[in-house]
């Protein structure tokens, strides 16, 4: 399944804008990455977190796909606390 399981109600529109970027990225597997981290933390976000998220939704899926799979010269450029949470984040896994 992809698409987001999360309802948009109740948030305000920078926090919709990016739960729909992060479920329409153009490659399925940063859709699946980013979609379900957002499903699962996009109303809790500081707004240093929603400023950190809304600079990677810019980077370019083959490149944020390639750090956040193990590329760590790329990863190095994208390092910080949100970046770190999407990595090790496994929905279901951690409580979030």
């Amino acid at each position: 399944m992809t698409g987001t399981t999360r309802s948009s109600g109740g948030l305000d529109e920078r926090r919709k804008r990016l739960l729909f970027r992060c479920w329409h990225r153009g490659t399925r597997e940063m859709d699946l990455i980013l979609g379900r981290f957002a499903d699962t933390t996009i109303a809790s976000l500081s707004d240093d977190e929603l400023l950190e998220l809304e600079h990677l939704i810019e980077v370019p899926d083959p490149d944020l796909y390639a750090a956040l799979s193990g590329d760590t010269l790329r990863a190095a450029q994208y390092a910080g606390p949100l970046f770190e949470r999407i990595k090790a984040f496994r929905p279901g896994e951690q409580g979030e």
